[in-house]
């Protein structure tokens, strides 16, 4: 049953389904076949798979992203970037990463990260003389620190998924996405200062105390979140909502951008991506527990203890497994076909959850701009209008870096485990 329903799910995504659909109809199926199980258990298990306060930061989190794009706090947030390290070699490009650290700590989705910064800082750096697919290249790669940094949708279904701390998932990804940040800013800078790409005017000290200024209540809203939900004040799913209300009373009162039309946007896009992720999640419930009924994971964990004899040979399996799958599947979505079958491996061999959780999301991060089909790559070269195979060089240093960091998590524990506990002991 296990091969009909594995069968199932791919031989539906390959005619083009959506995969949690495909997962649902393949489910049904294979319980329709055994006929010693009550259909009824796949609205029951589908039901139980949503029924979480948890989840309700996933909207809340893409809506308070929506309104701050809406609002106009993305372009004071690259304003400010710009002011800062536009002086330098690359500035502007340097521009694009460090405006993505800002956005990230809003947004907590790298398609939407590329989306906005794709759209102002492709067009910009082409004006400036930077190539196009050095311009598509950096858009992409910054990106993907979206669902590292905390909040972070990934770590949200991760936690949903496999019971653990949120809170504690949150903090071990500050490290690991504010580390790809700086080495990307060196990599940038290192190509161009050897292509020779323009230098930007020093901006004045008061222009940068100026941008910031004006960005300060944009950059207050990331602060804001991850105080609260530290601090124990808030749960991480109060602390969305309370989100969505600074960002409304900043762009309505203090920068009087959002309209009754853009709201009104916001909430068009954030229902759009919130109702995909809750399809996929869902349905992750039943997929999950048919694989329970059919006792894969025990299964798995003894494939894998037999295979695998220690923590690190283990973690090595599953980096080129998330490779493999993140290049062709979307994150949220090969977290639900894998995680519960790699958890409970990882925790046999006495993996560390939260260390597990990190390698997961940067895994399928990494993904996300990794030929051939890369999706935050693809959403930057269509804003571009480039071809996709002439991307591939440019983004090849991005993804070298993203493999040496994933190295790097699976030998020192502590670049994840470090600060959780510092922080939450």
């Amino acid at each position: 049953m296990t091969l009909v329903l594995g069968g199932a799910i791919v031989a539906l995504m390959l005619i083009g389904m959506p995969l949690g659909f495909a997962i649902i109809i393949a489910c049904l199926g294979v319980i329709w076949l055994d006929g010693g199980i009550n259909p009824a258990i796949a609205a029951q298990r589908l039901f139980s798979g949503l029924d979480s306060f948890t989840l309700l930061a996933i909207p809340f989190f893409l809506l308070a992203g929506a309104l701050m794009s809406e609002s106009g706090m993305t372009r004071r947030l690259v304003a400010f970037a710009n002011a800062i390290v536009g002086r330098f070699t690359g500035g502007l490009a340097m521009s694009n990463v460090v405006a993505s650290v800002f956005f990230s700590g809003i947004s907590g989705s790298a398609v939407a990260d590329t989306s906005v910064m794709g759209r102002i800082f492709i067009p910009e750096m082409e004006r400036e003389g930077y190539g196009r697919s050095f311009s598509v290249a950096v858009t992409a790669a910054s990106s993907v620190v979206a669902p590292i940094i905390p909040p972070s949708i990934g770590f949200i279904v991760y936690g949903v998924l496999t019971d653990q701390s949120i809170i504690r998932l949150f903090v071990a990804g500050l490290v690991p996405g504010l580390l790809f940040s700086l080495l990307a800013l060196a990599i940038v800078f290192a190509i161009s200062r050897r292509r020779g790409y323009a230098v930007q005017e020093p901006q004045p000290a008061g222009e940068i105390v100026r941008t910031g200024l004006a960005a300060a209540p944009a950059l207050v809203m990331p602060v804001l979140i991850l105080a609260g939900i530290f601090s124990g004040v808030f749960t991480v799913t109060e602390c969305s909502a309370i989100a969505v209300v600074y960002a409304i009373v900043v762009g309505g009162l203090v920068y009087r951008e959002l309209t009754f039309a853009r709201i009104l946007s916001a909430l068009r896009e954030a229902v759009y991506t919130t109702a995909v992720i809750m399809i996929i999640v869902g349905a992750a419930k039943l997929f999950a527990w048919q694989l329970a009924y059919n006792q894969i994971p025990a299964a798995a964990v003894d494939w894998v203890t037999a295979v695998a004899h220690d923590p690190l040979v283990f973690l090595l399996i599953v980096n080129v497994l998330l490779l493999l799958i993140g290049t062709f599947m979307e994150s949220n979505a090969a977290m639900v076909m894998l995680v519960p079958i790699l958890h409970p491996a990882g925790m046999a061999l006495g993996v560390d959850p939260v260390q597990m959780g990190v390698i997961v999301v940067v895994n399928l991060c990494l993904g996300l701009i990794t030929p051939p089909i890369g999706l935050c790559l693809n959403v930057a070269c269509k804003i571009a209008g480039l071809p996709l195979e002439r991307s591939f060089k440019d983004i090849a240093p991005f993804v070298a870096l993203g493999l040496g960091l994933l190295v790097a998590l699976s030998l020192l524990p502590a670049l994840s485990l470090w600060l959780p506990g510092l922080l939450m002991n």
